[in-house]
């Protein structure tokens, strides 16, 4: 319900934005650019959650509440901040994975923690934009001030 409520809110805000931008021209040229995003997104979202539903049920419970459960303990929010880099593509896909993780008995810590690491030390990201836009020492730099934060992201999460 939170979910809907969000999105009606930013709607809202959204139409209300819209109709003040100051000719038709504006406001066509946004309309196209709303329409191309959702048309480049839809398909991609479609797919993640049909491909996270199938993972999920792939996925042995047994196994993945042994080594991702809340019974794991930090064992589990290591391995899941060593996978969230290795796990390749966007976002589609790391939150599709880290749902199906949740569904088949991931402990919500693991799976905070997997899409945190993810979010700030994907090997795609890094290789394909990061060291090529802002070269190997503030790459390195924003690496090794950021390695705290999964860690610090999973205890917090774990205390809430």
């Amino acid at each position: 319900m939170n979910i809907l409520i969000g999105t009606v809110l930013i709607g809202g805000a959204a139409l209300w934005l819209w109709s003040y931008l100051p000719n038709s021209d504006w406001r066509r040229a946004s309309y196209e650019a709303s329409l191309d995003t959702f048309l480049f997104t839809a398909p991609r979202v479609l797919v993640a959650l049909l491909g996270a539903g199938f993972f999920a049920e792939l996925l042995p419970e047994d196994q993945v509440r042994g080594l991702l459960g809340s019974e794991a303990g930090l064992t589990a929010v290591v391995l899941a901040i060593a996978l969230g880099p290795l796990t390749p593509g966007g976002a589609f896909v790391s939150f599709a994975i880290g749902a199906a993780a949740l569904k088949a008995g991931a402990a919500p810590v693991a799976a905070i923690a997997y899409v945190t690491s993810w979010s700030l030390f994907s090997t795609t990201k890094i290789f394909a934009y990061e060291l090529s836009f802002m070269g190997r020492q503030a790459t390195l730099m924003r690496i090794l001030v950021s390695l705290p934060v999964p860690f610090a992201i999973a205890g917090l999460a774990h205390f809430l």
